[in-house]
């Protein structure tokens, strides 16, 4: 694409987003800055159009961005815009709390604020968990209870059915050899150790030993829990999505049930910095007309979850991407200093 058309689909999409109808060559013309004909402009459009990038209403002449073209003006064309000082102050003051769930809360409802979309916040996963003690208790023939301390003082009890009896003296030993050899050890570097050096052992007690990992390793909160969301009822003012009852109705499941969300967010966490899914490539259908802006946050160097803001396609993405990044590296910043 030629520097001409950059600059015609940039202009485009920025009247867009900010006028909400289709942009016609006049429009672009008087505000592309462009020395160029009419006639240049709508061959040019139709260029565009061709490849994809925009595409013509039925009810209109003008052009509207479609997925591809804001893709990119996201990884090309887009000038983003240096948060004011005002929203700045506002985000430092709301992230002022020394209780952890209020920095969440606090967290969704300024994305929230500050875009007037829906805001979410994935909450924190703990960095090291540190094994102190691990022990196995018979229930009944096949039920077995876990008891698994860290070193934090978190207890987490666990039931398992296992594929077979095990003897009260089975499970001793199992308890034992954890509690002898792995100690000091997190839930990860252990597991990496039973893989490695219960080669030896009965291969039933080592199955035994990998499922209480398993579930140990597994969160007891739910979704909703799992996921902080703040303002999804700014959606309902959007005309976009507002008029699709159907899409509408699955968005907001997707918001009662949080399972989904807790998945993007897990994958957006092992991404470096910002993460823009516009429509469907966050591979999920009810957000096909929507676009979800990530970040990760830290505590004490760790990345322990991510935040984000769920909007229309049509959003001022150069204004709502650096929200997102500033209030993450605020949250960041409060969760460490905790």
């Amino acid at each position: 694409m030629d520097k001409r058309a950059q600059i015609l689909l940039k202009t485009l999409v920025e009247h867009y987003i900010s006028a909400g109808q289709p942009i016609g060559s006049r429009t672009l013309l008087q505000h592309s800055g462009l020395d160029v004909s009419p006639a240049t402009i709508r061959n040019v459009m139709s260029d565009l159009e061709q490849l994809g990038f925009i595409a013509s209403p039925h009810t209109s002449s003008g052009r509207v961005p479609t997925k591809k073209g804001y893709r990119l003006f996201v990884d090309s064309l887009m000038t983003v815009q240096p948060l004011d000082n005002q929203s700045v102050a506002q985000l430092k003051t709301g992230l002022s709390s020394p209780n952890q769930q209020e920095l969440i809360s606090s967290a969704a409802d300024m994305l929230s604020q500050l875009t007037q979309f829906a805001g979410l916040v994935m909450t924190p996963k703990r960095v090291r968990n540190v094994l102190k003690h691990m022990e196995f208790l018979h229930l009944s023939e096949k039920k077995i209870l876990v008891i698994l301390v860290t070193e934090d003082g978190q207890v987490q009890n666990r039931i398992l059915m296992a594929e077979k009896a095990f003897s009260a003296s089975e499970l001793i030993a199992a308890s034992n050899y954890v509690n002898s050899h792995c100690q000091g050890l997190t839930l990860d570097e252990l597991q990496h150790k039973l893989k490695q050096e219960l080669q030896q052992m009965q291969a039933d007690i080592n199955r035994l030993m990998s499922a209480a990992l398993d579930a140990a390793g597994q969160p007891e909160q739910s979704a909703k829990e799992t996921v902080v969301i703040s303002g999804e009822r700014n959606l309902l003012q959007v005309d976009e999505l507002s008029t699709n009852v159907t899409s509408l109705r699955k968005l907001f499941e997707i918001f009662e049930r949080r399972t989904a969300l807790m998945q993007l967010l897990d994958h957006s966490q092992r991404a470096d910095g910002i993460q823009i899914f516009i429509g469907g490539e966050s591979g999920y259908l009810p957000l096909d007309e929507c676009s979800l802006i990530t970040a990760p946050y830290e505590a004490d160097g760790q990345v322990v979850g991510t935040l984000g803001v769920i909007g229309p396609t049509r959003m001022a993405y150069e204004r709502i991407i650096p929200i997102v990044d500033i209030t993450a590296k605020l949250l960041s910043n409060a969760l460490s200093n905790q």
